[in-house]
């Protein structure tokens, strides 16, 4: 399989933003991952307060890697924001502070080195996610075309080995990026996405709704195949999701008359949340991957003010 660069070089504007995010899921179901590399971190209150000031805000001054494993004995949570002298680049590596990734073009390796928050530990340990097909066409998320979500990898083979804490296992794993001209809250009011194996695993459903600030947006519902082949599915008719602990609100798409659920919340954030919910798509059974975000809540001066206990920051 070729395939191009993650284009780690890429031009971000300023107030703009990019990442790079991945995930997996062991195959016993005991373990989990995401990480996120940002290049301005859209969900950073220093890069919310460095906006406020000025449009012209420097993305690459507010950088991070965030990591989060999940699973029992291995829940661990790392997003320190670093400045642009800590960044390195080109087309195929991307360095924030002690971490890195790199794509040799036919997998992506991550070597992780970072401090947990609120509670300081080491978090040390190596990714890598090697692609079964390679997708990449970027698809827009609103109607001026300000802001893009591009699947990458959506069927991946992932695997974890960590040092700190001590943690190997492999599975499935995902991989897209996104990338925009301005800041999210100022085009969304939230979102709801999702990505499930189908097949056994030889196919990856993603289901992507966005609420923009004005107009709206018909959702995005495509299917990737092993064999590199992307086609769009009707989306499943909504199905509303019980509110997180911070009453964050949750939907997802499922089959007509198939019930979703909950089956675990991975993260709860004052305004968002990740899970890993059953529903029924495309006339299958399926466990997905899936994140609510409210940028109205985001927004908030007091939950700008939580932050940065989450979120520390290293020049």
């Amino acid at each position: 399989m070729s395939a191009p660069s993650l284009d780690f070089d890429r031009p971000v504007p300023a107030g703009g933003y990019a990442w790079w995010y991945l995930d997996g899921l062991s195959d016993d179901g005991r373990h989990g991952i995401t990480l996120i590399a940002f290049l301005g971190s859209v969900f950073s209150p220093y890069y919310a307060s460095a906006r406020r000031q000025s449009a012209l805000a420097d993305p690459l001054a507010h950088c991070a890697v965030n990591v989060a494993l999940y699973g029992a004995g291995a829940g661990c949570w790392a997003m320190t924001e670093r400045s642009a002298r800590t960044v390195q680049r080109d087309a195929t590596r991307l360095a924030i502070g002690p971490s890195h990734l790199a794509w040799d073009g036919q997998a992506l390796t991550v070597v992780v080195d970072e401090v947990t928050a609120p509670w300081p530990s080491r978090l040390r340990g190596t990714v890598k996610l090697t692609p079964h097909a390679w997708a990449g066409q970027r698809h827009p998320l609103d109607d001026a075309a300000r802001h893009h979500w591009q699947p990458l990898a959506p069927c991946a083979h992932i695997e974890v080995n960590f040092q700190q804490p001590g943690l190997r296992w492999s599975g499935e794993g995902y991989l897209d990026s996104n990338q925009g001209d301005r800041a999210l809250e100022n085009d969304f009011q939230r979102w709801h996405w999702s990505r499930a194996s189908l097949a056994a695993g030889r196919e990856t459903a993603v289901l992507y709704d966005v609420t923009p600030r004005h107009g709206s947006r018909a959702p995005l519902a495509l299917r990737f195949g092993r064999d590199g082949q992307v086609s769009p599915f009707a989306p499943p008719p909504l199905a509303t999701l019980p509110d997180s602990r911070w009453r964050v609100q949750r939907q997802t798409r499922s089959d007509a008359q198939a019930a979703a659920q909950v089956l675990q919340t991975l993260e709860d954030g004052p305004f968002y949340a990740r899970s890993v919910v059953a529903s029924h798509v495309l006339g299958q059974p399926v466990q997905a991957v899936h994140e609510s975000l409210c940028l109205d809540r985001f927004s908030a001066r007091w939950v700008q003010a939580l932050l940065p206990f989450r979120m520390p920051r290293r020049a």
